[in-house]
């Protein structure tokens, strides 16, 4: 079955607190129920992949500035029916930075994040079960950015406070230090 390592991947993931245990827990139980969870095409959700890119020495860490959404996140987008989940983190992440340097830092879970995603145009409200992965770069590469990115940067972690309320992301900034 498409879906046992990914399942295998989130039954061995240490979660960090209650709510990502609760996250991990409902990402099991949806994928196990979903043949379909890397088809965007599932409306009520699908899995999605993104990476956590730190600097060799874990002092940073980079971010995008979405163009549509207007925020800071780590890059990451919709697996379209790649269930090996850390394949996708790691072509988002290069799609949506440019970085050639990126380095998978284990294969294991990093962070298990489940958020809901607003409905737009005919693509109703749904969850994005996201698996994020840790990745290192050279903090001296240059980035490439994409039309759908309005910015890329790296941020001190300590910086990453100013950008963002989000827990989500203020959670992996914690697993660093």
């Amino acid at each position: 079955m498409h879906r046992q390592p990914l399942l295998a991947l989130l039954n061995k993931h240490i979660p960090a607190d209650a709510t990502e245990r609760a996250m991990t827990q409902d990402t099991i139980t949806f994928v196990a129920a979903n043949p379909d969870c890397f088809e965007r095409s599932l409306l009520s959700g699908h899995v999605t992949g993104s990476a956590w890119i730190v600097s060799p020495d874990r002092e940073k860490t980079v971010l995008i500035h979405h163009r549509k959404l207007d925020r800071w996140f780590q890059p990451g987008g919709h697996a379209d029916g790649d269930a090996d989940v850390a394949a996708v983190a790691f072509r988002e992440a290069e799609e949506e930075t440019g970085l050639t340097s990126l380095r998978l830092v284990s294969p294991a879970i990093f962070d298990v994040d489940v958020h809901p995603i607003p409905a737009r145009g005919d693509v109703p409200a749904h969850l994005h079960y996201d698996i994020r992965f840790l990745l290192e770069a050279d903090p001296d590469e240059s980035f490439l950015i994409p039309e759908e990115v309005k910015n890329v940067k790296w941020f001190s972690l300590k910086d990453v406070y100013t950008l963002t309320d989000s827990e989500s992301i203020l959670r992996m900034v914690r697993k660093m230090v």
